[in-house]
C-alpha cells in the first residue's frame, strides 16, 4: 500500500503517530511535508507553533522574559495548521494561520527565528505549546517533527525517529536555504549559528529516547528518507 493515502484501517480507532526529532536542517521539515502528502496524514511543524508566539511577542511589544505575559497573550489567539493549497505552493512546508491569518512566511525572518529559539527555553511556553500539539494529535493520523516529540509530545508514537546529519552538510543545505530567500550570510556564520543552536537544544530539549530510530541523512537524498519511512508507516498501519 506504499504511497497510498489514509494509511489507517478506517474500522480502527487508533491514529498513527510518527515523531521526529532531531537537529536543526537536519530535514525534518521536507521529509514530514513529503510523507504527510504521500500518506495523507496531518503535518503538524511544531517549530511554526513557536515561531508564531514569537511573532506575537514582536508584533505586542511583550517581555520575551516574563512566561505569564506570553502565555496570556497566547490565549487571545489561534494557531492553526494545515498543508498548502494549490494556490499557496510557493515553497513553504506549511500553511500557519494566526487567528485566520497566514503567516507562513512572516514567522520565517531571522529575527522571529532567533526569539523563538530563545521562549521554547521557557517551561511555561512550552507545556502550553505541547499541550496544544497533542490536541491535534488526538484525532488525527499525524507525523510531528520538532525538538521534544518523541520523549515529551507524542511518547507513544508508535514510530519514533531521529534525524542527524553532519553539521557541515547541514550547514550547507540552511546555506542553500537562505541564499534561496535573499539573505546575505556566509557558511561559516551559519556553522557556528547551528552549533550554538544544538548545544542549547541538547541541554534543554533534544533528546535520544531509547528505542528510536536514529537515521543519518548526510548521504541520503530527501527521496530516500521518505522511501524509508513511508515503508515503515505501512508496515505498521497494516496491522491496525
Amino acid at each position: 500500500m506504499s504511497g497510498e493515502k489514509n494509511p489507517r484501517n478506517k474500522n480502527s480507532s487508533e491514529y498513527l503517530q510518527i515523531a521526529i526529532d532531531g537537529t536543526v536542517a537536519a530535514g525534518k521539515g521536507t521529509v514530514s511535508r513529503l510523507i504527510a502528502e504521500r500518506l495523507g496524514l496531518l503535518y503538524v511543524d511544531t517549530g511554526a507553533m513557536y515561531r508564531c508566539t514569537a511573532l506575537l511577542i514582536l508584533l505586542n511589544n511583550l517581555n520575551d522574559k516574563d512566561e505569564d505575559e506570553i502565555i496570556e497573550e497566547l490565549a487571545k489567539h489561534t494557531i492553526e495548521l494545515r498543508m498548502p493549497t494549490e494556490e499557496e505552493k510557493d515553497g513553504r512546508l506549511v500553511t500557519v494561520l494566526l487567528d485566520g491569518e497566514d503567516v507562513s512566511w512572516k514567522i520565517r525572518t531571522q529575527e522571529v527565528s532567533t526569539l523563538s529559539s530563545v521562549i521554547a527555553q521557557h517551561p511555561k511556553v512550552r507545556a502550553e505549546l505541547v499541550r496544544l500539539q497533542k490536541e491535534m494529535a488526538e484525532n488525527n493520523d499525524v507525523i510531528m517533527e520538532g525538538r521534544d516529540i518523541t520523549h515529551t509530545v507524542l511518547p507513544d508514537a508508535q514510530i519514533k525517529i531521529y534525524l542527524d546529519a553532519d553539521p557541515v552538510t547541514r550547514a550547507k543545505r540552511r546555506l542553500s536555504e537562505l541564499i534561496g530567500k535573499g539573505v546575505d550570510i556566509t557558511l561559516l556564520a551559519i556553522l557556528e549559528e547551528l552549533k550554538e543552536r544544538d548545544e542549547r537544544d541538547m541541554i534543554m530539549n533534544l533528546k535520544k529516547v531509547p528505542g528510536v530510530w536514529e537515521i543519518d541523512t548526510t548521504n541520503l537524498s530527501i527521496s530516500e528518507v521518505v522511501e524509508l519511512i513511508t515503508e515503515k508507516a505501512d508496515q505498521i498501519a497494516s496491522d491496525f
